[in-house]
């Protein structure tokens, strides 16, 4: 008599579970763009959604606290003059931003660790040199200020977005790329095309190392949509999310190292579909609820965090579910990157949870265009170096005057509507 044997595993029951209603954010005008993008972004401090706007591209930016209703005035992060397609938080620093859009451009966004009184509309960095849309914006998961962008002319770039400089061009591609995605040492990252080819390419060698594929090791027929699948890979747990666009389901899956490799958990189903899907970073999760993922689901008008849990009695930290995880410092500068080193991501311990650190302040400084040969268009003035820190002092005095003006016009108004109230006898 013959009996099966059940594969051991700590994630065979984990379940996903939509947050309570009072929880989520709700009147998001979620952007309409046919784009295969998340359109979603989110980390320990802020939810990032892209959203219709009328005259150009813009995002939202939500503190992860201000859960509720949305005011339809809540200020936007605006600049570019296109719809946004792609955004995407820097892993080592919580406050800042990459953009992308149809404008042919990508920014870098400093954003404040409160929440937004008015647009934002300056970027800290403006970076040209695609001559179509730009699609694609990814940070490199383990070098400083190292950031790639994809766009529809096939051509990738890599910039080193402290001096607002394009380090990398690469144009191997003959059509349309759909993603790109690195490494976890950001030694290679491999993209998606429109030509049904997946590409494995080394930057710095700039040049494609893998394409002839053959037999995939595990083969898995999902009954989906069409619309594009969102895969998330969690490399603490060897665990894969699909969410497809336009499915109202998450599938999960647990790899490992011997056949078949991929095993199916579990599904989680909504009635509404999603429009798109954000990631939270395992230092963002909830330790003290075995939560091992949450992930920020879109649909039409409103985003539901959905969490995933291990189940467990024990108030205990759990060791075996929060191995060391990729914390928010950069193993190394990015000229130590271009020369040829790699370095795995500075981890860090789950044990007490994490609390994200308050603003770091990105600074550009860019390089004097004489000391270099004639690139596309610049989009900041050649200054010396020497002469930023006046003009940081004078930025900053900027803010304040306006920040001072606006202030002004509130108490203006505020006085004007008691002057009114008792003209009229109803004060």
């Amino acid at each position: 008599m013959s009996r099966s044997i059940v594969r051991q595993s700590k994630f065979r029951h984990v379940f996903g579970q939509a947050v309570k209603a009072e929880q989520g954010y709700d009147d998001i005008r979620v952007s309409k763009v046919t784009w295969d993008s998340s359109f979603c972004a989110v980390n320990p401090k802020f939810l990032a959604v892209i959203v219709e706007s009328s005259g150009g591209g813009a995002f939202l930016v939500l503190p992860l606290s201000k859960t509720g209703r949305v005011d339809k005035n809540y200020p936007l992060v605006i600049g570019h003059s296109g719809p946004v397609l792609d955004i995407d938080w820097c892993p080592h620093d919580d406050n800042i931003l990459a953009s992308c859009s149809e404008d042919c451009t990508a920014m870098v966004w400093q954003i404040p660790d409160h929440s937004l009184t008015r647009p934002l509309s300056d970027p800290i960095v403006v970076l040209e040199g695609h001559s179509k849309r730009v699609g694609i914006v990814t940070w490199h998961p383990t070098a400083r200020n190292i950031l790639l962008t994809a766009g529809s002319d096939n051509l990738i770039i890599i910039w080193n977005v402290g001096t607002g400089e394009p380090l990398i061009s690469m144009d191997d591609h003959p059509d349309l790329i759909y993603s790109v995605s690195w490494n976890r040492n950001g030694s290679l990252f491999c993209t998606t095309c429109k030509d049904r080819r997946l590409r494995v390419c080394d930057p710095r060698k700039r040049e494609v190392v893998a394409t002839n594929f053959e037999e995939p090791i595990a083969l898995l027929e999902l009954d989906t949509s069409n619309g594009v699948l969102l895969p998330y890979y969690d490399a603490d747990a060897n665990m894969v999310y699909l969410c497809g666009k336009g499915d109202s389901s998450i599938r999960y899956f647990e790899i490992t190292e011997e056949p078949p490799y991929v095993h199916y958990l579990s599904t989680f189903s909504s009635k509404e579909p999603q429009r798109g899907m954000g990631f939270m970073p395992k230092r963002g999760v909830d330790v003290t609820k075995c939560e091992i993922a949450r992930l920020y689901k879109l649909l039409d008008k409103k985003c539901e965090p959905i969490t995933m849990t291990v189940p467990r009695k024990s108030d205990l930290f759990q060791d075996d579910l929060y191995p060391d995880t990729a914390g928010p410092d950069p193993a190394m500068e990015p000229e130590e990157w271009l020369d040829g080193r790699d370095e795995d991501p500075i981890l860090i311990s789950m044990r007490d949870g994490y609390v994200p650190p308050k603003s770091r302040e990105l600074k550009v400084a860019k390089k004097n265009v004489l000391d270099s040969r004639p690139t596309t268009r610049r989009s900041m003035s050649a200054l010396d170096t020497n002469s930023l820190p006046l003009l940081e002092r004078l930025l900053e005095e900027i803010q304040n005057l306006k920040a001072t003006v606006l202030s002004q016009e509130k108490r203006i108004c505020d006085l004007e509507n008691k002057l009114s109230q008792y003209a009229n006898g109803t004060a």
